[in-house]
């Protein structure tokens, strides 16, 4: 489970942003919206998490950091080469902070644990480094890491929690690797649940991903499948009451380069062809449809439903930018429902996203104001990073026209951006 995530200096987000998913004392829809952890610090944390920002003002580059914090971790090691530089984009409109290295923190709880580990980056290293585990109240510092720029060495300070050869560790670690992957890729069994919470716990789509198709394939291919994935596209009142799936092998052509000889060829290959037919059934009759036959929504959903009931099962965190691109405003507002039931969504997932889609605000029983948050940028075009609690909006209050409104800001006035009066 993400309990917090840190960023400074990255992007637009100057200074310190904190997306905190800790409950507030509200009651509000506490046995769905919300799930306990069973530790004091932080006893309950909300099952969703959604950011509203007008375009540019800086909300994807929360999603880019949380997304560029984990590249790191899963790379550092293995794909970065010796001497190679990051590329990393501080705050670019301040010579102060352009110069500074960009900061990143997060917090998680994993198998009763809790987790807290940062780093600092500059282009050319990493700068500092740190890991705090929380097996009791008082947390444990594993290890810590800085640069001394009088030594131009790297300074590590170790905590008796930290197990293993932690001295062979320090030693492989380069200036532009971590010491959290170098150490896992030496073998610590300590270290390892930190960096495979990075690299399979933690899933993020960026808008202009493309979402793969295998998932649900595989899930269709299989009764239990199959009734899951039907069932997801029945909640959002899509008429789906069964989809069949062929699978066969079809000659294709490939391009393959020979980096060696500097060379391209085109070879013939067979590849997977999948045949889709959906069974759609209402109170006037029945057809069966091809897959070019269904809404783009349709599709979308449908290749959505197995990463989404795959997360759900596992109990990961889902990060999606621009959740609302091609998806009905029902349809995200049921995805949503998926992460709040409890019976559905039993290993505590977590979806965090961002959209522009403001009726969200006022669905009934959707949201906490605990988990609205706002991005706006200010005449230095930072960006801020503002939850809606800090608002303290009435319980009735009409956040859509409030925020419309611009009483919680991260809307765009195009009018005063033109010269016109509002």
């Amino acid at each position: 489970m993400l309990i917090e995530f840190r960023v400074k200096n990255f992007r637009s987000l100057r200074d310190e942003a904190v997306l905190s998913l800790v409950t507030s004392r509200d009651r509000t829809l506490q046995d769905t919206h919300t799930m306990a952890t069973g530790i004091k610090a932080a006893p309950s944390l909300v099952r969703s998490a959604v950011i509203y920002g007008a375009n540019a003002s800086g909300k994807s580059n929360l999603i880019k950091a949380l997304q560029y914090m984990r590249g790191v971790v899963v790379e550092s090691a293995t794909t970065i080469q010796p001497g190679q530089t990051f590329a990393v984009q501080p705050f670019r409109l301040d010579p102060d902070a352009a110069g500074e290295p960009c900061d990143f923190e997060i917090t998680f709880l994993l198998d009763g644990v809790r987790y807290q580990y940062g780093f600092s980056i500059t282009a050319q290293r990493i700068v500092s480094e740190h890991l705090l585990v929380y097996k009791a109240f008082k947390p444990q510092r594993w290890f810590k890491r800085h640069f001394d720029a009088d030594s131009g060495e790297d300074v590590y300070d170790f905590g008796p929690g930290l197990k293993g050869s932690k001295t062979l560790w320090e030693g492989a670690t380069r200036a532009n690797s971590l010491f959290l992957s170098m150490a896992v890729q030496l073998n610590s069994e300590a270290l390892r649940p930190v960096f495979d919470w990075f690299l399979h716990r933690l899933v993020i789509f960026e808008e202009r991903d493309q979402l793969s198709p295998e998932m649900s394939i595989q899930m269709l291919k299989q009764a239990e499948g199959r009734r899951e994935i039907c069932n997801f596209l029945s909640a959002a009142d899509i008429s789906i009451v069964d989809i069949d799936i062929e699978t066969r092998r079809v000659p294709a052509q490939a391009v393959h380069f020979d980096l060696v000889a500097g060379k391209t060829e085109l070879r013939n290959e067979e590849v997977d062809e999948h045949k889709f037919r959906f069974h759609h059934i209402t109170e006037r009759g029945k057809a069966v449809f091809d897959l070019m036959d269904e809404s783009n929504g349709t599709r979308i959903l449908l290749f959505l439903a197995g990463p989404v009931l795959d997360i759900l099962r596992k109990g990961l965190t889902l990060v999606i930018d621009e959740l609302d691109t091609s998806l009905h405003t029902l349809l995200v507002r049921e995805v949503v429902r998926l992460f709040h039931n409890p019976a559905v969504n039993t290993g505590g997932a977590q979806l965090i996203f961002t959209t522009h889609d403001t009726s969200l605000l006022d669905a009934p029983d959707l949201f906490r104001r605990d988990q609205v948050w706002f991005v706006e940028k200010d005449e230095n075009q930072a960006s801020a990073l503002i939850g809606l609690s800090e608002f303290s909006p009435r319980k009735n209050e009409a956040l859509e026209r409030g925020y419309l409104m611009g009483r919680y800001g991260a809307i765009p006035f195009l009018k005063e951006a033109l010269g016109m009066k509002r």
